[in-house]
């Protein structure tokens, strides 16, 4: 989002930034040009009870997606005041990203002027994430689909990150797949080319060191690390390789125990998360995604415009859309131990040109993705004025 941000005021375009919490490794990174809106809650409660008042025509649906679980999204403790900002603020278009965001999003334009065009973006499979996440203790996810179902339809443009995002979003709302466009994440910019180059001091990335085979991403279950610590195991019994999990989560215990319990701790390193994760994508002999389930996996789309060699699961989501079904690098079956060492082998043993991967991250720019974006907004703000001046 900050990517498209600054894009658009690059195009000469007025930006709001609407958050809700200020908090985060890329607080810093916001333009100054761009006005920064944080949000206040009202809490819990009158969160909840906002939601419900929004959905009044289909309230089974949305007191067990929102109002009924023990915990909620925090999202909709912002609803209120959201509408104030739209009632103040008169944003001539709203873009929103990722679900209880896109939801509230609609649900305040709705309570306050239907002029107002709003477009959302959906940025994972859904169904995936709902069916992974809808155990006993998070059982309002699998109540989530059929409130995107009533409510997507009311924004003025869906877009999805990958072609397997929109078409499993068209399975869940019903809508049809024309309905639903797909624009791939702004990734590569000249900042990126820039940090890539930035020097690097640690000891793994020296000449004639071992090779060093690099994770990106959230320590969650969803990008399934233990698998990759599992199948780098098989490819350190066979040869000298380093690990590097770069970023932070709930899981960093579990995995650390695992690492340990395989006798790996001198061949594993996990950082936490690193500002610049494309100085080690330009060293590392290789970048694995490991994931269950995505929308548009960024990681890979970076290590390629760093010339990293990849590979990754052919998961739900974009990964085997960004890899062309394996020409820019090999996908395996999720959770595959054995096929992922394989394939990590066979990377290092192989590796495709540099240029290769660099031109192919090409497709992901910026500059594309947001010319893309632009089109699709300026088109509901030109057709909102249309409206306006046959009224």
């Amino acid at each position: 989002m900050l990517n498209l941000v600054r894009a658009f005021l690059q195009c000469g375009r007025e930006v709001d930034l609407v958050v809700c919490r200020l908090q985060g490794a890329y607080v810093q990174s916001v333009p100054e040009a761009a006005k920064l809106v944080v949000l206040e809650s009202a809490g819990q409660l009158p969160g909840r009870l906002a939601a419900l008042m929004a959905n009044l025509r289909w309230p089974s649906t949305v007191l067990r997606a929102v109002v009924l679980p023990s915990k909620t999204a925090p999202e909709v403790e912002y609803l209120d005041s959201l509408k104030q900002y739209f009632r103040e603020r008169r944003p001539d278009i709203v873009l929103s990203a990722m679900t209880y965001a896109n939801l509230v999003a609609l649900w305040a334009r709705n309570a306050v002027d239907a002029a107002i065009p709003v477009a959302v973006s959906e940025r994972i499979a859904l169904s995936q994430h709902c069916d992974r996440e809808s155990s006993w203790r998070k059982w309002r996810w699998r109540y989530l689909p059929p409130l995107v179902k009533r409510n997507y339809p009311h924004a003025d443009a869906i877009i999805a990150v990958s072609r397997q995002v929109a078409d499993d979003l068209s399975t869940i709302t019903g809508l049809p797949e024309g309905t639903i466009r797909t624009i791939y994440n702004p990734v590569v910019d000249d900042s990126l080319r820039s940090q890539a180059a930035e020097p690097l001091v640690h000891p793994w990335f020296v000449p004639l060191s071992a090779p060093v085979v690099l994770g990106v991403g959230r320590l969650v279950e969803q990008k399934d690390f233990s698998t990759l610590i599992r199948a780098f195991a098989r490819v350190r019994a066979r040869r000298e390789v380093r690990l590097m999990l770069l970023g932070e989560g709930k899981q960093r215990g579990l995995l650390q125990e695992l690492v340990e319990s395989l006798g790996l701790a001198e061949d594993v390193e996990m950082p936490g998360f690193v500002t610049n994760p494309f100085q080690y994508m330009a060293r590392a002999s290789a970048l694995v995604l490991s994931s269950e389930y995505e929308g548009l996996p960024g990681v890979i789309i970076q290590a390629l415009a760093c010339g990293c060699p990849v590979v990754s699961t052919d998961c739900p989501g974009g990964s085997a859309e960004i890899l062309d079904g394996g020409k820019y690098g090999p996908l395996v079956k999720v959770g595959d131990e054995v096929a992922l060492s394989e394939a990590i082998e066979s990377v290092l043993d192989h590796p495709i040109d540099k240029r290769v991967l660099v031109a192919r991250a090409e497709e992901f720019s910026v500059d594309r993705a947001a010319e893309r974006y632009l089109s699709v907004l300026d088109g509901l703000v030109a057709r909102r004025l249309d409206d306006i001046r046959d009224t």
